[in-house]
């Protein structure tokens, strides 16, 4: 055989054994796109775990980017919200409404890994959908803000080394009273009366300490936030503040939304503030300048917890409260005593703000109201996933 027919030959044997090996991998590994595909989900897991916090937390709050409130366009009404890329989409919530209002909350006492399993993947994809969406919509402009300001709403456990920020009508007096439990101020959460909850200070906020001890804890405790759908939030806060006796935002914001949005409004009520409707409530939201100091019970989860700031270890829901709060209790080494309370202390006789309730009070704005109210929770829905309906 000459030696150009052995040189072919041993070429020849070389190619068809690659293809073989690459064939044997493919079938095995899947086709280079699978794996691209792999190795980008794997990196965008990845991701969360470098967050903003492992930058200088001190120079990063002084130049806390702005996030522009999106367009309505951008919040899907059907579909899950927009991420990064489809490439490393993770595979969203994407519970109808309706199938949240018939959700039953699985009896367990989270003894199986499977359920254990379960609980932390929904929480990875809560937590990697947040920071796809915070990246979308974070740009270069910068606005000051302090530390303190960013870290006011946050609570904190100092034995459990818990940070919780507190988002109202989403559970927030239960989960005070957990808190209160764990640092040991009562036995049970059942015993804690509503007054001690929210008016008692026995729970420090983490504004109150210096910029070093903000920092150790931001970067050492466990963070918590808990979310709620937008316009249930909003209506719930509604219903509780001005469908109530209530000493205060009656006479504190009662009177100035009749005065400047009741045409024709009784001397009665003038005086009073009370009977305001939740379209007169809407149109106040909708009236306040950028720069107003907003109560904290309408304003944006956003604006009251930074969430594209903060990396929050849990992000518990309303929607599946009591198994969220019970799974991160087990994840902290709480006491198998303690459970997340069911109870409702405010108004226990009311309704719970459901989405037909929610339908109700939509149906009293017009378009153009109901376009700009869910423009001013944009990022609210677009963060934590939920659903822009059509009411």
């Amino acid at each position: 055989m000459s030696l150009k027919h052995f040189f072919l030959s041993t070429l020849t044997l070389g190619v068809v054994s690659l293809l073989c090996c690459i064939y044997i991998q493919f079938k095995h590994n899947g086709t280079p796109y699978d794996i691209l595909n792999r190795w980008k989900l794997h990196s965008s897991f990845q991701a969360e775990t470098t967050f903003w916090f492992n930058k200088d937390l001190h120079s990063l709050i002084s130049t806390s980017h702005h996030i522009p409130s999106p367009k309505i366009s951008d919040i899907s009404q059907n579909a899950s919200l927009p991420e990064i890329s489809e490439k490393t989409k993770q595979p969203a919530e994407q519970q109808h409404f309706t199938t949240m209002l018939t959700y039953k909350p699985p009896n367990t006492t989270y003894s199986s890994e499977l359920k254990w399993k379960e609980f932390k993947e929904r929480q990875q994809k809560r937590k990697s959908f947040l920071l796809n969406t915070c990246t979308l919509y974070n740009n270069s402009k910068t606005q000051r803000i302090s530390l303190s300001q960013m870290v006011s709403r946050i609570y904190v456990e100092d034995k459990y080394k818990i940070l919780y920020c507190e988002v109202p009508k989403v559970g927030c007096s239960n989960w005070k009273r957990i808190l209160m439990v764990l640092n040991g101020k009562a036995q049970s959460a059942t015993q804690i009366v509503h007054k001690d909850v929210h008016y008692g200070k026995h729970l420090q906020r983490l504004s109150s300490f210096n910029i070093s001890g903000i920092q150790q804890r931001l970067n050492s405790f466990t963070k918590i936030i808990v979310v709620r759908d937008p316009m249930e939030r909003l209506v719930s806060a509604f219903r509780d503040k001005f469908e109530h006796p209530n000493s205060y935002y009656h006479p504190q914001y009662g009177k100035i939304i009749i005065k400047k949005y009741r045409k024709n409004a009784t001397q009665e009520a003038l005086n009073s503030g009370s009977g305001v409707t939740f379209k007169e409530f809407v149109q106040y939201i909708l009236g306040l300048s950028p720069a107003a100091i907003i109560d904290t019970h309408w304003n944006t989860i956003n604006k009251l917890c930074f969430p594209c700031f903060i990396n929050y270890d849990f992000i518990g829901k309303f929607e599946t409260l009591e198994d969220d709060a019970n799974y991160i209790l087990r994840s902290i080494g709480a006491p198998t005593f303690l459970k997340f309370p069911s109870f409702k202390d405010r108004h226990p006789t009311d309704e719970k703000t459901s989405f037909s309730i929610v339908k109700e009070y939509m149906l009293q704005l017009s378009e153009k109201e109901k376009n700009l109210l869910f423009s001013f929770y944009s990022m609210d829905y677009l963060m934590f996933n939920y659903t822009l309906h059509n009411f």
